[in-house]
């Protein structure tokens, strides 16, 4: 099982968890598991077995086609990912008073190489040939709005937001902005 989908599956339940107002002690109770054992699968700290999942699934009354067809766009969506601004996912790390980590993307890959750069554009810079890489291209936007075009897409991004696609696709950016614009690039080759 792909870590991406772990993650994914106990951020959904959590997520319909909460949707339906169930509490951990009522979920418990239905599912016949622990309180602790749900907070740590909605933490991403433990995975859990096929019965307890099917359980859990059960408990939140939903149907499990349904469950796995919710989280089919999450992988299915083409070449292309967008994390907006706000979408990052809130998880606790270490109890360190102060810390606040969000995780923006998690995906599996199989890489050799990782290359992080800084990229700034100029007001109105970008690219008129369409471009192909080969790697896996993660662009978090830390200031400015900018335009991707990949394939026949466009995809306007603003300070915050997280674009993840193949490289392969035939892409290109221009900052569309009213001042210069930053982004955080990882390349994974």
């Amino acid at each position: 099982m792909h870590e991406d989908l772990i993650l994914l599956i106990g951020q959904h339940i959590k997520s319909k968890r909460n949707d339906k107002n169930i509490t951990l002690e009522e979920l418990a109770n239905r599912a016949g598991v622990t309180k602790g054992l749900i907070s740590q699968i909605e933490n991403n700290r433990t995975v859990p077995s096929l019965p307890v999942l099917f359980n859990l699934i059960h408990g939140l009354n939903e149907d499990i086609k349904t469950f796995f067809d919710d989280m089919h766009d999450h992988f299915t969506n083409g070449h292309v990912l967008i994390i907006r601004k706000g979408e990052e996912k809130a998880f606790e790390k270490e109890p360190v008073r102060g810390f606040s980590y969000k995780r923006i993307l998690t995906k599996s890959l199989i890489t050799q190489a990782v290359d992080f750069v800084l990229l700034e554009l100029k007001k109105g810079a970008g690219r008129k040939q369409m471009i192909r890489t080969d790697a896996f291209e993660c662009k978090h936007v830390l200031k400015g709005r900018v335009e991707y075009e990949i394939e026949k897409e466009t995809f306007t991004l603003e300070a915050g937001d997280t674009l993840f696609f193949d490289g392969r696709a035939h892409h290109r950016l221009r900052n569309i902005g009213n001042s210069d614009a930053s982004l955080l690039v990882v390349y994974f080759f």
